[in-house]
């Protein structure tokens, strides 16, 4: 009961913090006329790839890999699968034509790369540090990009919104804050309540904990496509994958070697893989997240799910 208790607090923590990271955001992108989709790429995905982070280096520390790794394939799938299926259902999602050259296949480009460092058994030191310099690259790439292109910012507007820069800047932060409060809360909670069923860690890691820590994700892709902030919501979701990858799987290998699963590699790897590719043909017919595709996402991820159990 104290375990379901810290479960339900959690997730209204968790409502709370993305509400207010997602509304924040959204008004310093239009002040400093920076194109949602790269706000949604780095600030946000950064803020809720957090839980992630906390909850892999924990993992790393206490010797728990099967963990630390199914926490990142799992939350990657649960990005595309559950949470783009979900935010579709609520509005569908117009699709910028650069993401399919750019983004998506940067993406795509991590989750292979991580494949292949992987499949000798370990992430050590030198994959890490490989990673973690990718991610720097992706931010600079970013910072080249952040201007909107088409200069019809409203200067007026954004003057006015630039008098309370500060302001949101703090409420960026307490949101982030929020995020990995509400997450860390939900995860131990139902890791308690799964290890009382009987499941492995790797189990653990790729269903229970990798749907606890994407949660973040979930409510921020979620209240911004209920806004109309599209753009922020995919945005949130690549950034939150490529950011799992290069950044959590670059700075765990480079505290601790983190030891991969055979299995993770046989089948949960390529199902991570598979999902990412299959976003190129999604996205690319029609340039927009209908209902039927966020459907079509959520069976795939349910399918995902009910095979780990299978």
């Amino acid at each position: 009961m104290i375990a379901v208790f810290f479960f339900l607090l959690g997730l209204a923590i968790l409502y709370v913090g993305a509400e207010t990271m997602v509304n924040s955001s959204s008004r310093l992108a239009a002040s400093y006329g920076i194109r949602p989709l790269v706000i949604g790429m780095t600030v946000v995905a950064l803020g809720t790839s957090m839980p992630e982070m906390m909850v892999s280096l924990l993992a790393v520390f206490r010797g728990s890999s099967d963990i630390a790794a199914g926490n990142i394939v799992g939350s990657n799938v649960a990005n595309i699968g559950l949470i783009l299926g979900f935010t579709a259902l609520i509005a569908p999602l117009m699709v910028p034509r650069s993401l399919l050259k750019r983004e998506v296949p940067f993406m795509i480009g991590a989750s292979f790369l991580l494949l292949l460092l992987a499949w000798d058994g370990t992430l050590g030191f030198s994959d890490g540090a490989l990673l973690f310099v990718l991610l720097l690259g992706f931010l600079g790439y970013c910072l080249r990009t952040a201007r909107s292109r088409n200069g019809d910012t409203d200067h007026g507007s954004a003057m006015v919104a630039s008098c309370s820069r500060p302001r949101d800047t703090l409420l960026v932060l307490v949101g982030m804050v929020g995020l990995g409060i509400g997450a860390e809360m939900m995860v131990r909670s139902a890791v308690i309540l799964a290890r009382a069923l009987g499941l492995s860690e790797l189990v653990i890691g790729i269903s229970v904990v990798a749907i606890g820590t994407s949660l973040p994700e979930l409510a921020a892709s979620g209240l911004s496509a209920w806004k109309g902030h599209a753009e922020l919501s995919i945005g949130n979701v690549l950034g939150s994958n490529i950011f799992n990858i290069l950044f959590v799987l670059g700075v765990c290998p480079m505290i601790r070697p983190l030891a991969v699963d055979p299995s993770l590699l046989r089948l949960q790897m390529p199902i991570m893989l598979l999902f990412s590719v299959g976003l190129i043909p999604l996205l690319g017919h029609r340039y927009k997240i209908c209902r039927w595709k966020g459907l079509l996402l959520l069976g795939g991820y349910i399918a995902f799910i009910g095979g780990l159990f299978l």
